[in-house]
């Protein structure tokens, strides 16, 4: 497990807590690539694309469902809870 709790790495236990307790910011998503380097495309179900960034490899398939917390950042693929790091948008 990783010791950082920086963005991209393991998600504090206070991280996971605060996006637990607000269930109404999570996006539903599914998994549209992902890259050698870590990279992650969300194909988000109400609409758009989020990169995603995350130091270990998460063995993520595309068409796997996750959700992301829009405000804390953190990736939910079963029950695994990792902190990401979101790519700017462009736009």
């Amino acid at each position: 497990m990783c010791e950082h709790t920086d963005a991209g790495h393991a998600a504090s236990p206070m991280r996971v807590r605060l996006a637990s307790a607000t269930p109404s910011r999570w996006r539903d998503a599914t998994v549209e690539q992902v890259t050698a380097g870590g990279w992650i495309a969300l194909a988000l179900l109400d609409g758009g694309r989020v990169w995603a960034w995350h130091h270990a490899a998460l063995a993520l398939q595309p068409g796997a469902p996750v959700a992301l917390h829009a405000d804390y950042d953190v990736l939910a693929t079963g029950d695994a809870r990792v902190s990401v790091l979101r790519a700017p948008e462009v736009g």
